[in-house]
């Protein structure tokens, strides 16, 4: 009898999906916004995209501010938890080279969140979801393994970040340009200055990728 009771609760309330629901098109409604960089729209606009009444708004979110975050929040947690989902490699120089290389790929891929992201600037980069906190384990476990040499792993994530944002908005405005290329030789920078040396980082970073069409679709956006 205990069993159907928690089967039962287990599955959402009719009330719960219609919360879900109007959660997800608010999130969703923000991130547009954010992508567009009309991160100075009034809450009825967001609102208004989104097919929800202000009141609604209210009942999820405190405040733009609020939502805002929750949108950031929601691309790095899928983002972080794709990478948490890439096969182990015994070299972490090589883990922290890949993810670097697979997210930037991303950028031409998913260009609506790419833009989201884009337009926040440096400090969700650094924020502690999706990819800064799996970024910065990685460089640490370079260091301690000997296959990094940086004095402090914090100001290296803070290089990558940077590193990251650059890129993605030289794709964007460069729609000519190989990512794939871009991004590698990108990624083989950062590892020599890191303390990798020049031949083994471009071996490094010439390595196969996981199939990026195991990774999710793109987005619609252009």
């Amino acid at each position: 009898m205990s069993d159907v009771k928690e089967e039962a609760r287990a599955v959402p309330t009719r009330a719960e999906r219609r919360r879900q629901r109007t959660r997800a098109a608010l999130i969703k409604s923000a991130q547009a916004f954010i992508a567009a960089g009309k991160l100075n729209a009034p809450v009825q606009d967001i609102t208004r995209a989104a097919d929800v009444g202000i009141g609604s708004f209210y009942n999820h979110f405190h405040s733009k501010e609020q939502l805002f975050k929750a949108a950031l929040n929601e691309i790095f947690d899928v983002h972080g938890a794709l990478l948490d989902n890439l096969p182990e490699v015994d070299d972490p120089a090589e883990t922290f080279a890949r993810s670097f290389r697979l997210t930037c790929r991303l950028f031409r891929r998913r260009p609506e969140e790419s833009r989201v992201l884009l337009n926040s600037g440096m400090g969700p980069l650094l924020s502690e979801r999706g990819m800064a906190p799996r970024a910065l384990r990685d460089i640490k476990a370079a260091n301690r393994a000997g296959r990094f040499h940086v004095a402090d792993p914090e100001m290296a994530l803070a290089l990558a970040a940077a590193a990251l944002l650059a890129l993605g908005q030289l794709l964007h405005d460069q729609l000519g340009r190989d990512d794939a290329d871009a991004t590698d030789r990108m990624t083989e920078d950062l590892l020599r200055i890191y303390g990798v040396p020049a031949d083994e980082a471009h071996e490094i970073c010439r390595r196969p990728l996981p199939d990026l069409g195991d990774m999710g679709e793109p987005d619609s956006a252009a």
